[in-house]
């Protein structure tokens, strides 16, 4: 059995040391031995998730914000948690985040936002009036300080 076909097998049964393994053949420059067709699933994989978490931080942060802005009735009782809320879930964007991802979000903000309205929507059991477009830019989504009057 080649080194080909034992990788092709040790992916199916554990993935983890068949990534060290891969790891070490392309340190070494043995190319022609990496298992080339799970690398790619797992390059395609690993760029699938690193846009799923930053759509889903962006997520959370509108649905923040939104509720911040306009669920008034709680306002006074919720505004310091979704304050802090915000401010951490903008932390994490902002660590994650490169050139690729942000142009990522700036495509997918409007099936973002839509996504949180939704969840807004069922939170405040339909009684509050949310905009049905972003009314926020992206760079005040991003901005650490950035709170709506």
């Amino acid at each position: 059995m080649n080194v080909l076909t034992n990788l092709q097998q040790l992916y199916e049964t554990d993935d983890y040391l068949w990534l060290l393994a891969t790891i070490d053949l392309l340190k070494q420059g043995r190319f022609d031995e990496v298992d080339l067709g799970n690398l790619i699933e797992e390059l395609e994989d690993l760029g699938s998730e690193k846009k799923n978490a930053v759509e889903s931080l962006l997520q959370q942060i509108i649905r923040h914000l939104l509720l911040y802005q306009y669920w008034t009735i709680e306002v006074e009782r919720n505004s310091g948690h979704w304050q802090a809320e915000i401010y951490s879930f903008r932390d994490q964007l902002n660590a994650k985040l490169t050139t690729n991802l942000r142009n990522h979000l700036v495509e997918e903000k409007s099936n973002i936002y839509q996504r949180a309205l939704g969840y807004v929507q069922r939170k405040t059991n339909f009684q509050v009036d949310f905009p049905e477009q972003c009314p926020y830019s992206l760079e005040q989504l991003l901005d650490i300080d950035y709170l709506p009057k």
